[in-house]
């Protein structure tokens, strides 16, 4: 699609679905529960794939398009890495054995994934067909990040996601897990475990944060493939990702300020470009607005990577100011 032949695609589609049962049949097919120093090499190989990749879209294609891609790939795992929240909430509402979530956690994002790619490919048509779609885009950018940022300053935890309740009616499933199985026999009848129910919830939890993540890299680059190459290689590492920070996630206090500002800039990016292209006769005479200034990639780069050093290095300023506070309280009493 675009300017990537067919032959490329399936290659990479083919790579990125042998590394995901590659993840299975080495690492969850046999359930057990990941050591961090287990989580944190793969979460380092698959960091390493993206840069690979980085270098392998400058050396065929160019630096620009490189830039575009880590750009991108940064926002997407700082997304996925606010994501993991919900996911800890949905694994201790539905009380996974530890055992069982990687299995749960992987089959999860594996259906995010072939969901996200019928979303990127359906957005590369509709905004190469009609340009105004970027207004909407990043509108909507926009309206998230304010959202974003309004409940940042919130401290209360997160709530499970309504439809959640619905989805247990929707699909009868046993009340007790058998390790990491999907059925069990109970009182002579067989049943499927909860874990069905969490695989589900995960796939679809991760599709709706790709309202906000699919529009946010489409506002970096409209290269579908390098938008696909961004999902698919965040995603890869998210299990792992998922093990390694699941005790420090209530120390990314800022984290959720850094993305609100980040999702905010790729709106304003995305107007930008709308003015550039546009075609609305309502809009300058139905012609594009040659005086807006583009974004360049390079700014890009230096805006999102230097917002998520700062929110991440101030997060663990602040918890460990807090953690002071609070054997300073202990130590009075």
């Amino acid at each position: 699609m675009n300017h990537v032949e067919i032959w490329i695609w399936a290659i990479s589609v083919a790579v990125v679905v042998g590394f995901f049962f590659f993840d299975f049949y080495s690492h969850v097919r046999h359930a057990h529960v990941p050591s961090m120093k287990e989580a944190g090499l793969w979460s380092l190989f698959y960091i390493g794939m993206a840069l690979v990749f980085m270098f392998l879209v400058a050396w065929q294609w160019d630096w620009n398009h490189a830039g575009d891609f880590i750009a991108g790939y940064a926002t997407e795992k700082a997304l996925s890495v606010d994501n993991l929240f919900v996911f800890l909430l949905l694994m201790t509402s539905f009380k996974v054995p530890k055992i069982a979530q990687q299995k749960a956690l992987l089959i999860g994002i594996a259906m995010a994934l072939v969901m996200r790619t019928a979303f990127i490919l359906a957005g590369a048509w509709v905004l190469d067909q009609l340009s105004w779609v970027f207004y909407i885009f990043g509108a909507w950018l926009l309206f998230m990040a304010v959202r974003q940022f309004i409940e940042s300053f919130d401290d209360s935890d997160p709530e499970m996601p309504g439809w959640v309740t619905q989805l247990k009616k929707l699909i009868p499933a046993s009340e007790h897990y058998d390790g990491d199985k999907w059925t069990i026999v109970e009182n002579g009848k067989k049943m499927v475990t909860p874990l069905v129910l969490v695989v589900v919830a995960l796939g679809f939890t991760d599709l709706l944060f790709a309202l906000d993540s699919i529009p946010a890299i489409f506002g970096i680059t409209q290269e579908p493939y390098l938008v696909f190459m961004a999902n698919a290689l965040a995603l890869l590492g998210l299990r792992q990702l998922y093990f390694l920070i699941d005790g420090l996630l209530e120390k990314l206090r800022f984290l959720d300020l850094g993305l609100a500002f980040i999702l905010g800039f790729i709106g304003v990016k995305l107007v930008f470009h709308a003015l550039h292209v546009n075609e609305l006769p309502f809009i300058n005479g139905g012609q594009p607005v040659k005086w807006v200034p583009e974004i360049p990639t390079w700014f890009s780069l230096i805006f999102i990577f230097g917002t998520l050093i700062i929110a991440t290095v101030t997060s663990f300023i602040y918890a460990s100011h807090e953690e002071q506070q609070a054997e300073a309280s202990a130590e009075a009493e």
